[in-house]
């Protein structure tokens, strides 16, 4: 018997996220972030010390369903993907959309009394991929 070759399929972790991509993500941000009932406070500091001006430009631009979002860098584009990440596990461990949206402002025992909104409005990355890596690993994922 003959060994054959192995064809491999190079790995697309880490892809980067096209300027259309991000635009979208931006849109649907502003959508999550109504879902969620966020302060405008609260949505900026979710999206890294944002400003309220560039926040308020953001929510017109998805209503109207068109640009004003404006330039998206690495660390904003790693952010929305991650709120995104933490949307998806909310949406397969309720099976209520709305229980999930509700869940995000719930204080937790499993994070000390707190919610998933409090340890994410810390404001730092690895917050909110701490907070999707739970959910990953709470919905079984891996």
């Amino acid at each position: 018997m003959q060994l054959q070759p192995i064809v491999t399929t190079p790995a697309t972790v880490g892809s980067v996220i096209t300027d259309d991509e991000a635009g979208a993500l931006a849109r649907t941000t502003v959508n999550l972030f109504k879902a969620w009932n966020l302060t405008d406070l609260e949505a900026c500091i979710l999206l890294g010390g944002m400003s309220a001006r560039t926040w308020a430009r953001w929510k017109i631009g998805a209503r109207l369903k068109e640009g004003g979002i404006g330039r998206i860098d690495r660390d904003l584009r790693t952010r929305m993907a991650h709120l995104m990440g933490i949307h998806k596990g909310l949406r397969y461990l309720f099976t209520e959309p709305a229980r999930g949206y509700a869940w995000i402002r719930k204080p937790n025992a499993i994070f000390g009394g707190q919610s998933a909104l409090d340890l994410m409005l810390r404001g730092e990355i690895a917050d909110l991929a701490a907070m999707r890596e739970w959910l990953d690993a709470e919905r079984g994922a891996w």
